[in-house]
Protein backbone atom coordinates (compact mmCIF):
# COMPACT_ATOMS: atom_id res chain seq x y z
CA UNK A 1 0.00 0.00 0.00
CA UNK A 2 1.48 3.47 -1.26
CA UNK A 3 1.03 5.50 2.21
CA UNK A 4 2.37 8.72 0.33
CA UNK A 5 -1.00 8.63 -1.98
CA UNK A 6 -3.13 8.65 1.24
CA UNK A 7 -5.45 11.34 1.86
CA UNK A 8 -3.80 13.99 4.28
CA UNK A 9 -6.03 12.68 7.01
CA UNK A 10 -5.18 9.43 6.94
CA UNK A 11 -1.29 10.31 6.34
CA UNK A 12 -1.39 12.21 9.53
CA UNK A 13 -3.33 9.40 11.58
CA UNK A 14 -0.64 7.22 10.17
CA UNK A 15 2.28 8.88 11.78
CA UNK A 16 0.59 9.76 15.08
CA UNK A 17 0.40 6.28 15.70
CA UNK A 18 3.83 5.34 14.91
CA UNK A 19 5.25 8.13 16.75
CA UNK A 20 3.15 6.35 19.78
CA UNK A 21 4.58 2.85 18.57
CA UNK A 22 8.07 3.83 17.44
CA UNK A 23 9.13 7.09 18.74
CA UNK A 24 9.52 10.40 16.90
CA UNK A 25 12.96 9.46 15.40
CA UNK A 26 12.51 5.89 14.36
CA UNK A 27 9.27 7.57 12.83
CA UNK A 28 10.75 10.02 10.66
CA UNK A 29 13.23 7.65 8.92
CA UNK A 30 10.03 5.50 8.00
CA UNK A 31 8.41 8.77 6.32
CA UNK A 32 11.53 9.57 4.66
CA UNK A 33 12.00 5.77 3.71
CA UNK A 34 8.24 5.85 1.82
CA UNK A 35 9.60 8.90 -0.24
CA UNK A 36 12.89 7.82 -0.88
CA UNK A 37 10.97 5.03 -2.86
CA UNK A 38 9.85 7.68 -5.46
CA UNK A 39 12.83 9.36 -5.61
CA UNK A 40 13.81 10.67 -8.76
CA UNK A 41 16.54 13.04 -9.63
CA UNK A 42 16.68 15.31 -13.28
CA UNK A 43 20.81 14.82 -12.88
CA UNK A 44 21.65 12.13 -10.80
CA UNK A 45 23.97 13.85 -7.21
CA UNK A 46 27.64 13.83 -7.45
CA UNK A 47 28.85 12.62 -4.29
CA UNK A 48 32.53 14.17 -3.40
CA UNK A 49 33.15 13.28 0.29
CA UNK A 50 34.61 10.44 0.32
CA UNK A 51 35.17 8.51 3.86
CA UNK A 52 38.36 6.37 4.11
CA UNK A 53 36.76 4.37 7.26
CA UNK A 54 33.83 3.15 5.69
CA UNK A 55 33.56 -0.44 4.67
CA UNK A 56 30.48 -1.61 4.10
CA UNK A 57 28.55 -2.17 1.29
CA UNK A 58 24.74 -2.83 0.63
CA UNK A 59 22.65 -4.69 -2.11
CA UNK A 60 19.37 -3.32 -2.81
CA UNK A 61 18.51 -0.26 -1.50
CA UNK A 62 14.92 -0.62 -1.01
CA UNK A 63 12.64 0.52 1.80
CA UNK A 64 14.50 -2.13 3.95
CA UNK A 65 17.23 -0.84 3.45
CA UNK A 66 16.81 2.53 3.95
CA UNK A 67 14.37 2.34 6.90
CA UNK A 68 16.24 -0.21 9.01
CA UNK A 69 19.78 -1.52 7.71
CA UNK A 70 21.11 1.80 7.07
CA UNK A 71 19.38 3.60 9.30
CA UNK A 72 21.18 1.50 12.00
CA UNK A 73 24.15 1.39 11.02
CA UNK A 74 24.25 5.00 11.18
CA UNK A 75 23.00 5.25 14.20
CA UNK A 76 25.36 2.71 15.69
CA UNK A 77 28.49 3.78 13.97
CA UNK A 78 28.17 6.07 12.28
CA UNK A 79 29.16 7.03 8.48
CA UNK A 80 30.55 3.41 7.33
CA UNK A 81 28.70 2.77 4.82
CA UNK A 82 30.82 3.15 1.28
CA UNK A 83 29.16 1.27 -1.36
CA UNK A 84 25.40 1.29 -2.02
CA UNK A 85 23.78 -0.61 -5.01
CA UNK A 86 20.27 -0.86 -6.92
CA UNK A 87 19.23 -1.87 -9.88
CA UNK A 88 16.99 1.44 -9.74
CA UNK A 89 20.16 3.89 -9.58
CA UNK A 90 18.14 6.89 -8.41
CA UNK A 91 17.47 4.53 -5.29
CA UNK A 92 21.15 3.52 -4.72
CA UNK A 93 21.65 7.34 -5.17
CA UNK A 94 19.11 8.40 -2.50
CA UNK A 95 20.59 6.02 0.04
CA UNK A 96 23.92 6.93 -0.41
CA UNK A 97 22.96 10.61 -0.27
CA UNK A 98 21.05 10.12 2.94
CA UNK A 99 23.66 7.91 4.93
CA UNK A 100 26.95 9.68 3.62
CA UNK A 101 28.31 7.08 1.61
CA UNK A 102 30.86 7.26 -0.77
CA UNK A 103 29.39 5.65 -3.97
CA UNK A 104 26.44 4.32 -5.35
CA UNK A 105 26.00 2.11 -8.64
CA UNK A 106 23.87 -0.45 -10.45
CA UNK A 107 26.34 -2.88 -10.75
CA UNK A 108 26.32 -5.02 -7.73
CA UNK A 109 29.99 -6.54 -8.75
CA UNK A 110 31.26 -3.02 -7.74
CA UNK A 111 30.60 -3.28 -4.52
CA UNK A 112 31.71 -7.33 -4.65
CA UNK A 113 35.32 -6.58 -5.92
CA UNK A 114 35.74 -3.40 -3.91
CA UNK A 115 38.61 -4.33 -1.63
CA UNK A 116 38.08 -1.56 1.25
CA UNK A 117 34.48 -3.47 1.96
CA UNK A 118 34.40 -6.42 4.63
CA UNK A 119 30.60 -6.67 5.15
CA UNK A 120 28.15 -6.58 2.73
CA UNK A 121 24.40 -6.55 3.82
CA UNK A 122 22.04 -7.97 1.46
CA UNK A 123 18.62 -7.05 0.96
CA UNK A 124 17.70 -7.34 -2.75
CA UNK A 125 14.92 -9.74 -4.57
CA UNK A 126 15.03 -12.69 -2.81
CA UNK A 127 16.24 -14.92 -5.50
CA UNK A 128 19.45 -13.01 -5.26
CA UNK A 129 20.52 -13.23 -1.63
CA UNK A 130 21.70 -16.44 -1.65
CA UNK A 131 24.02 -15.33 -5.33
CA UNK A 132 25.06 -12.64 -3.79
CA UNK A 133 26.48 -14.43 -0.12
CA UNK A 134 27.64 -16.78 -2.07
CA UNK A 135 29.91 -14.39 -4.24
CA UNK A 136 30.77 -12.06 -0.97
CA UNK A 137 32.02 -15.15 0.96
CA UNK A 138 34.26 -16.34 -1.56
CA UNK A 139 35.79 -12.58 -1.60
CA UNK A 140 36.46 -13.40 2.16
CA UNK A 141 33.74 -10.95 2.86
CA UNK A 142 31.00 -11.09 5.82
CA UNK A 143 27.52 -11.16 4.94
CA UNK A 144 23.91 -10.01 6.40
CA UNK A 145 21.31 -12.12 4.43
CA UNK A 146 18.03 -10.34 4.52
CA UNK A 147 15.19 -13.08 4.51
CA UNK A 148 14.95 -15.64 3.02
CA UNK A 149 18.55 -16.51 2.90
CA UNK A 150 18.27 -19.43 -0.13
CA UNK A 151 14.76 -20.18 -2.60
CA UNK A 152 15.77 -23.41 -3.20
CA UNK A 153 17.73 -26.89 -2.19
CA UNK A 154 20.49 -26.03 -4.62
CA UNK A 155 21.00 -22.27 -3.01
CA UNK A 156 21.40 -23.09 0.38
CA UNK A 157 24.14 -26.28 -0.23
CA UNK A 158 26.31 -23.52 -2.26
CA UNK A 159 25.86 -21.38 0.71
CA UNK A 160 26.54 -23.89 3.19
CA UNK A 161 29.67 -24.79 0.86
CA UNK A 162 30.64 -21.10 0.55
CA UNK A 163 30.48 -20.72 4.14
CA UNK A 164 32.82 -23.85 4.84
CA UNK A 165 35.36 -22.48 2.82
CA UNK A 166 34.94 -18.61 3.74
CA UNK A 167 37.07 -16.38 6.31
CA UNK A 168 33.87 -14.46 6.39
CA UNK A 169 31.08 -14.55 9.31
CA UNK A 170 27.33 -15.04 8.03
CA UNK A 171 24.44 -13.29 9.77
CA UNK A 172 20.46 -13.10 9.15
CA UNK A 173 18.43 -11.06 8.98
CA UNK A 174 15.64 -13.16 11.54
CA UNK A 175 15.19 -10.06 14.46
CA UNK A 176 12.53 -11.56 16.52
CA UNK A 177 15.14 -13.50 18.49
CA UNK A 178 16.97 -10.44 19.13
CA UNK A 179 14.58 -8.31 20.08
CA UNK A 180 14.02 -7.41 23.63
CA UNK A 181 10.82 -9.16 24.11
CA UNK A 182 12.49 -12.48 22.51
CA UNK A 183 15.02 -12.51 24.91
CA UNK A 184 12.55 -12.71 27.68
CA UNK A 185 10.53 -15.09 26.04
CA UNK A 186 13.58 -17.52 26.02
CA UNK A 187 14.82 -16.68 29.24
CA UNK A 188 11.17 -17.81 30.53
CA UNK A 189 11.22 -20.72 28.77
CA UNK A 190 14.87 -22.05 29.39
CA UNK A 191 13.56 -21.98 33.07
CA UNK A 192 11.22 -24.68 32.47
CA UNK A 193 11.99 -28.21 31.37
CA UNK A 194 9.36 -30.81 29.04
CA UNK A 195 7.81 -30.37 25.65
CA UNK A 196 5.72 -26.79 24.32
CA UNK A 197 2.73 -25.90 23.69
CA UNK A 198 3.47 -22.74 20.68
CA UNK A 199 1.20 -21.04 18.62
CA UNK A 200 1.45 -18.51 16.36
CA UNK A 201 -1.09 -15.84 14.78
CA UNK A 202 0.55 -13.52 12.21
CA UNK A 203 -2.62 -10.68 10.28
CA UNK A 204 -0.16 -9.85 7.23
CA UNK A 205 -0.29 -7.37 4.23
CA UNK A 206 -2.39 -8.32 1.82
CA UNK A 207 0.03 -8.59 -1.69
CA UNK A 208 -1.83 -8.30 -5.38
CA UNK A 209 -2.03 -11.11 -7.63
CA UNK A 210 0.76 -10.27 -9.60
CA UNK A 211 3.32 -9.17 -7.07
CA UNK A 212 6.74 -10.19 -7.70
CA UNK A 213 6.75 -12.10 -4.20
CA UNK A 214 4.99 -14.38 -6.43
CA UNK A 215 6.97 -14.87 -8.86
CA UNK A 216 8.43 -18.74 -9.66
CA UNK A 217 11.76 -18.06 -8.66
CA UNK A 218 11.81 -15.62 -5.92
CA UNK A 219 9.59 -18.48 -3.26
CA UNK A 220 6.36 -16.87 -2.56
CA UNK A 221 5.30 -15.77 0.68
CA UNK A 222 5.94 -18.94 2.56
CA UNK A 223 9.75 -18.34 2.02
CA UNK A 224 9.13 -14.60 1.84
CA UNK A 225 7.61 -13.67 5.16
CA UNK A 226 6.51 -16.98 6.75
CA UNK A 227 10.08 -17.93 7.09
CA UNK A 228 10.55 -15.06 10.08
CA UNK A 229 7.83 -17.35 12.00
CA UNK A 230 9.54 -20.72 11.18
CA UNK A 231 13.01 -19.44 12.49
CA UNK A 232 11.47 -18.27 14.98
CA UNK A 233 9.72 -21.35 16.48
CA UNK A 234 12.82 -23.26 15.54
CA UNK A 235 14.88 -21.53 17.71
CA UNK A 236 12.73 -21.92 20.38
CA UNK A 237 12.94 -25.68 20.56
CA UNK A 238 16.24 -26.79 22.58
CA UNK A 239 18.58 -28.16 20.03
CA UNK A 240 19.29 -31.17 21.14
CA UNK A 241 15.47 -32.46 20.61
CA UNK A 242 14.35 -30.36 17.49
CA UNK A 243 14.40 -33.36 14.61
CA UNK A 244 13.12 -34.98 13.25
CA UNK A 245 9.95 -32.51 12.63
CA UNK A 246 6.55 -34.03 10.93
CA UNK A 247 5.28 -30.80 9.30
CA UNK A 248 1.47 -31.18 8.73
CA UNK A 249 -0.23 -28.41 6.22
CA UNK A 250 -4.02 -27.16 6.38
CA UNK A 251 -4.41 -25.46 2.79
CA UNK A 252 -7.01 -23.90 1.25
CA UNK A 253 -7.30 -22.37 -2.49
CA UNK A 254 -5.51 -19.25 -1.11
CA UNK A 255 -2.62 -21.15 -0.13
CA UNK A 256 -0.29 -18.41 -2.13
CA UNK A 257 -1.33 -15.99 1.33
CA UNK A 258 -2.94 -18.27 3.81
CA UNK A 259 -1.49 -20.62 5.94
CA UNK A 260 -1.72 -22.95 8.67
CA UNK A 261 0.82 -25.24 9.47
CA UNK A 262 1.91 -27.45 12.06
CA UNK A 263 5.20 -29.21 13.56
CA UNK A 264 5.86 -31.72 15.77
CA UNK A 265 9.28 -31.75 17.08
CA UNK A 266 11.50 -34.56 18.54
CA UNK A 267 11.12 -34.23 21.86
CA UNK A 268 7.18 -33.66 21.83
CA UNK A 269 6.44 -30.17 21.42
CA UNK A 270 3.78 -29.10 18.98
CA UNK A 271 3.65 -25.62 17.19
CA UNK A 272 1.29 -23.98 14.91
CA UNK A 273 1.68 -21.14 12.74
CA UNK A 274 -1.74 -19.39 11.17
CA UNK A 275 -0.66 -16.28 8.71
CA UNK A 276 -3.56 -14.18 7.38
CA UNK A 277 -3.28 -11.32 4.71
CA UNK A 278 -6.79 -10.12 3.83
CA UNK A 279 -5.75 -6.45 3.86
CA UNK A 280 -4.03 -4.41 5.27
CA UNK A 281 -3.42 -4.00 9.30
CA UNK A 282 -3.28 0.08 10.20
CA UNK A 283 -0.87 -0.54 12.41
CA UNK A 284 1.58 -2.68 10.08
CA UNK A 285 2.37 -6.63 9.98
CA UNK A 286 0.15 -7.90 13.23
CA UNK A 287 1.35 -10.96 15.40
CA UNK A 288 0.39 -12.81 18.61
CA UNK A 289 2.45 -15.62 20.21
CA UNK A 290 1.40 -18.20 22.96
CA UNK A 291 3.64 -20.68 24.38
CA UNK A 292 3.10 -23.12 27.60
CA UNK A 293 5.89 -25.05 28.92
CA UNK A 294 5.55 -26.30 32.27
CA UNK A 295 4.36 -24.30 34.88
CA UNK A 296 5.02 -20.98 32.39
CA UNK A 297 2.45 -19.51 30.54
CA UNK A 298 3.45 -16.99 27.71
CA UNK A 299 1.44 -14.44 25.82
CA UNK A 300 3.17 -11.60 23.45
CA UNK A 301 1.56 -8.80 20.85
CA UNK A 302 3.21 -7.61 18.07
CA UNK A 303 6.58 -7.42 20.18
CA UNK A 304 5.34 -4.78 22.58
CA UNK A 305 3.32 -6.08 25.60
CA UNK A 306 4.27 -9.85 27.28
CA UNK A 307 2.69 -11.34 30.00
CA UNK A 308 4.68 -14.54 31.58
CA UNK A 309 2.84 -16.58 34.52
CA UNK A 310 4.52 -18.83 36.57
CA UNK A 311 1.84 -20.52 38.87
CA UNK A 312 0.59 -17.41 41.20
CA UNK A 313 3.06 -14.75 39.35
CA UNK A 314 2.22 -12.68 37.02
CA UNK A 315 4.76 -10.34 35.27
CA UNK A 316 4.27 -7.92 32.35
CA UNK A 317 6.41 -6.43 30.45
CA UNK A 318 5.92 -3.36 27.84
CA UNK A 319 8.69 -1.28 26.79
CA UNK A 320 8.61 2.64 25.44
CA UNK A 321 8.13 1.55 21.93
CA UNK A 322 7.90 -1.65 20.03
CA UNK A 323 10.53 -3.47 18.98
CA UNK A 324 11.53 -6.19 16.59
CA UNK A 325 14.52 -6.68 17.53
CA UNK A 326 15.93 -5.30 13.52
CA UNK A 327 18.31 -3.44 15.37
CA UNK A 328 19.90 -5.85 17.11
CA UNK A 329 20.29 -8.15 14.09
CA UNK A 330 22.12 -5.75 12.37
CA UNK A 331 24.27 -4.43 14.67
CA UNK A 332 25.15 -8.03 15.67
CA UNK A 333 25.98 -8.88 12.41
CA UNK A 334 28.94 -6.10 11.74
CA UNK A 335 30.38 -6.85 15.81
CA UNK A 336 30.63 -10.82 13.97
CA UNK A 337 32.63 -9.79 11.37
CA UNK A 338 36.69 -11.00 11.91
CA UNK A 339 37.61 -7.70 11.19
CA UNK A 340 36.32 -6.57 14.13
CA UNK A 341 38.62 -6.19 17.30
CA UNK A 342 36.00 -6.02 19.71
CA UNK A 343 34.27 -9.40 18.24
CA UNK A 344 31.57 -10.72 19.59
CA UNK A 345 30.30 -13.69 18.17
CA UNK A 346 31.33 -15.82 15.10
CA UNK A 347 27.78 -15.43 13.11
CA UNK A 348 25.52 -18.50 12.74
CA UNK A 349 26.95 -21.91 12.36
CA UNK A 350 26.31 -24.14 9.61
CA UNK A 351 24.47 -26.46 11.18
CA UNK A 352 21.90 -24.01 12.59
CA UNK A 353 21.49 -22.08 9.45
CA UNK A 354 21.12 -24.93 7.30
CA UNK A 355 18.59 -26.65 9.54
CA UNK A 356 16.07 -23.61 9.67
CA UNK A 357 16.70 -23.11 5.91
CA UNK A 358 15.85 -26.66 5.06
CA UNK A 359 12.72 -26.36 7.58
CA UNK A 360 12.28 -23.39 5.62
CA UNK A 361 12.20 -25.02 2.37
CA UNK A 362 10.03 -27.75 3.43
CA UNK A 363 7.55 -26.12 4.81
CA UNK A 364 7.15 -24.81 0.76
CA UNK A 365 6.90 -28.45 -0.24
CA UNK A 366 3.96 -29.62 2.47
CA UNK A 367 2.02 -26.37 2.13
CA UNK A 368 2.01 -26.78 -1.85
CA UNK A 369 1.81 -30.42 -2.36
CA UNK A 370 -0.56 -30.61 0.82
CA UNK A 371 1.24 -33.21 1.95
CA UNK A 372 2.48 -34.26 5.52
CA UNK A 373 7.00 -33.70 5.05
CA UNK A 374 9.72 -34.55 7.18
CA UNK A 375 12.21 -32.68 7.88
CA UNK A 376 15.30 -33.79 9.03
CA UNK A 377 18.81 -32.17 11.12
CA UNK A 378 22.00 -31.35 9.69
CA UNK A 379 25.00 -33.68 8.73
CA UNK A 380 27.80 -33.13 6.28
CA UNK A 381 26.51 -35.45 4.20
CA UNK A 382 23.87 -33.42 3.29
CA UNK A 383 26.47 -30.95 1.55
CA UNK A 384 27.01 -33.40 -0.99
CA UNK A 385 23.24 -34.56 -2.27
Amino acid sequence: MDYTKSPIGFKLLKVLKYLRIFGFTRTFNKVKSAYHMKKTYDVLPEIKAKNKSAHVGIIGCGNFSYSTIAYYLNKNFGAIISGAMDKNLERAASLCKSFKGNYYTDNADLILEDESIDIVYIASNHATHAEFAIKALNKGKSVHIEKPPVVSYDQLNRLCNAMLQSNGSVGLGYNRPQSPLGKKIQDAIDDQSGPMMINWFIAAHELEDDHWYFSPEEGGRVLGNLCHWIDYTLSIIPKESRFPVKITPATSNNFQNDFVVSYEFADGSLAVITMSAKGHTFEGVSERLNIHRGNVLINMSDFHTLTVKNLNRTTNYKPLYRDHGHEGAITRSYLSRPQNKKRQNTGIAIKDFWESANLMLKTKDAIEQSKVIIANGYSSRELRE
